[in-house]
């Protein structure tokens, strides 16, 4: 419990939270993960002034481990933004990627190992000729798999590192 409060206190002038914590048991809470919602133990804290319990995880995350493939160096394209639907049969995903606000929409290909699926995003072309602005702009692209995702791992080509499951709309993990 100790090292999950203090979690709380990181960062705080003086190490001391904000909040006067006036007890605590183990519960637990949801949070997002890379494939989907899981639920996991948490400490709630009753707060001085709160009906509700601040909810933190009971474990604290370890330094996550090394991607298995390198970022990505003179590859045109984009890093994916985030995973926000895996298919009922895992055979499609949803993904968020970024665009230039002047490039027509964007395409997402996968590289399919038995371990992982590594995403790379880029554009089929230009709106128009000229200038343009530097703008960006995400938009949603469904990429069809030809084996199911399940327990692989999904990859952003570009940053090589795990492509995160954040839902387009609900709660923050951490208030959940």
């Amino acid at each position: 419990m100790d090292e999950s409060y203090n979690t709380l206190a990181d960062g705080r002038k003086g190490g001391k939270p904000h909040l006067a914590v006036t007890g605590a048991k183990l519960g637990e809470m949801t949070v997002d993960t890379s494939r989907g919602p899981a639920v996991v133990p948490a400490w709630l804290f009753t707060l001085e002034g709160y009906d509700s319990p601040l909810k933190q995880a009971a474990a604290v995350p370890p330094k996550l481990p090394q991607p298995p493939i390198k970022r990505a160096s003179n590859v045109p394209g984009y890093p994916i933004d985030r995973l926000v639907k895996i298919s009922a049969d895992g055979r499609s995903v949803t993904v968020v990627a970024l665009q230039g606000a002047c490039d027509n929409s964007p395409h997402v290909g996968a590289w399919e190992t038995p371990d992982s699926v590594v995403l790379s995003a880029d554009v089929t072309g230009k709106k128009r000729d000229g200038v343009c602005t530097k703008q960006g702009k995400l938009q949603q692209v469904t990429v069809k798999l030809d084996r199911p995702i399940w327990d692989r791992v999904l990859l952003d080509a570009i940053t090589g590192k795990p492509v995160a499951f954040k839902p387009l709309h609900g709660p923050s993990p951490s208030w959940s």
